[in-house]
């Protein structure tokens, strides 16, 4: 099965603001969405990515941490049964740990755009995989926060409603224009 590269929705397109619609059937169809999901995200060097930026509102995103970004200084592996690609379908954060680290986040909808953001350290996650089993999994540190970053999408939560205001306003100008640029390359007002 050949996957396409998917377009990538930057900030500006309505879509980005959608809330996922579950999915029901994991079927063919969502199969080739996630390959070409886990395809573009590849290509555009992502460690993640959600539907809703390739402009599906279902709710299927992907975590995909090389293993150097999920090791300690000792070369530790932080999420050791974890395997990449992780194909989340209608995920849920079940607890977020109350321990919080500020890391820089970058978002393939916000090219040249990295902010710092606050993220729980460890989360309880349930979801389904291609083959409908359901897992409840720990996840800790980059690979909890890309988790997070991509479940925000799911919820039409954006990188910049996760910024500082005063990062918002250092970034006003770029924002703005990204957001134009988008809005009249798809025809919305």
């Amino acid at each position: 099965m050949k996957a396409e590269k998917l377009d990538i929705h930057k900030y500006g397109d309505p879509v980005l603001r959608q809330k996922a619609q579950p999915v029901g059937k994991i079927d063919a169809e969502i199969r080739r969405l996630v390959q070409e999901m886990i395809d573009t995200m590849r290509v555009e060097r992502g460690v993640g990515l959600a539907a809703q930026q390739v402009g599906e509102t279902r709710s299927v995103c992907i975590v995909d941490v090389p293993d150097p970004l999920d090791t300690d200084e000792n070369g530790v592996r932080h999420n050791p049964d974890i395997a990449m690609p992780m194909v989340l379908v209608n995920p849920e954060i079940l607890e977020f740990s109350k321990q919080t680290e500020v890391g820089d986040e970058g978002c393939l909808s916000f090219p040249g755009i990295y902010a710092p953001v606050k993220r729980s350290v460890e989360i309880k996650l349930r979801y389904q995989d291609l083959e409908t089993t359901q897992h409840v999994v720990t996840l800790k540190n980059f690979v909890a926060r890309v988790a997070q970053h991509e479940i925000d999408h799911l919820n039409g939560i954006l990188l910049v409603d996760r910024m500082s205001r005063l990062k918002k306003i250092a970034l006003s100008g770029q924002l703005k224009r990204m957001k134009k640029e988008t809005q009249e390359a798809i025809g919305v007002a």
